[in-house]
């Protein structure tokens, strides 16, 4: 079963860059299965539960090794912001002007 190592986004409720931590999480095994009797989502595979977080990349990868776990490295994309001001809406020399 191979594992994957990557770097957590930050959730819709966060306005900061991402988390400073690293996560080894191992793949599925198997495809979830419809319950019947309830209609929730089950799985037999119970490394699916395990979440492991790593102060650094390296460490994560070290841990891997170590383990004899394979695995395999998502970077993260960086992020890009454009800086918006609200004072900007009501400049004089502002490129699209006022519709109304």
């Amino acid at each position: 079963m191979t594992a994957r190592i990557h770097q957590p986004g930050r959730t819709a409720t966060q306005s900061g860059q991402s988390k400073d931590w690293w996560v080894l999480e191992y793949e599925p095994e198997s495809p979830r299965q419809i319950e019947p009797l309830m209609g929730w989502t089950a799985s037999s595979d119970m490394k699916a539960q395990i979440k492991l977080r790593f102060g650094s990349k390296e460490e994560a990868v070290a841990y891997a090794q170590r383990a004899g776990i394979p695995y395999r490295v998502e970077e993260s994309k960086p992020s890009v912001r454009k800086v918006v001001s609200y004072s900007d809406n009501f400049r004089y020399n502002r490129p699209i002007p006022w519709s109304h």
